[in-house]
């Protein structure tokens, strides 16, 4: 694998560099051997954060880890990431078989993991959607005591997703139809 390592607000060392690729090394029978892993390090006050990405074609790979000391985020994100792996093994395969292929080891994807880690279901809603504006939304959803919330953009007639991000700031999430 191949590895593009930096930092924010910390310099990335010798023994940083050498700990990401080592701890991540334990990923190599997941990945071929031309897989980039993209992974950022950053530290504010007492935050020791790791961001790692892997983009495998038909999807991404992501994986977030903050704590107090950055060994210990980077120990964090590789079980992370195994986790989700083993988890969505199934979901990776079958949705782009091919494509899953060329970017996955045989081992990886012939291996039989328990489905202890599958996602289930436990609960089904319907609800109507009425038309209503981004911010009428957010209000909404608000009102509701929830994180995000689906509706009817009365200006684009799409289904749209607002969202309440860290601090307290808003997201909108709109569909982008090919």
């Amino acid at each position: 694998m191949k590895y593009i390592i930096s930092g924010h607000n910390i310099d990335v060392t010798e023994g940083i560099r050498s700990a990401v690729e080592a701890k991540l090394g334990k990923l190599d029978k997941y990945f071929t051997r031309d897989t980039e892993i993209t992974v950022t390090l950053s530290v504010e006050k007492d935050r020791h954060k790791i961001e790692v990405t892997i983009p495998v074609k038909g999807s991404i790979i992501r994986a977030e880890e903050v704590s107090t000391d950055m060994y210990a985020s980077i120990d964090l994100v590789e079980e992370t990431i195994e986790r989700s792996l083993r988890r969505y093994r199934k979901k990776l395969i079958d949705r782009q078989q091919a494509a899953a292929r060329d970017s996955f080891t045989e081992e990886y994807i012939e291996e039989d993991y328990d489905d202890e880690d599958t996602v289930k279901i436990v609960k089904s809603k319907r609800f109507g959607i009425k038309p209503m504006d981004p911010e009428e939304a957010c209000v909404e959803m608000e009102l509701l005591g929830h994180n995000f919330f689906v509706f009817l953009n009365s200006e684009t007639d799409e289904v749209n997703v607002v969202y309440k991000r860290k601090g307290g700031a808003f997201g909108l999430i709109e569909p982008e139809l090919d």
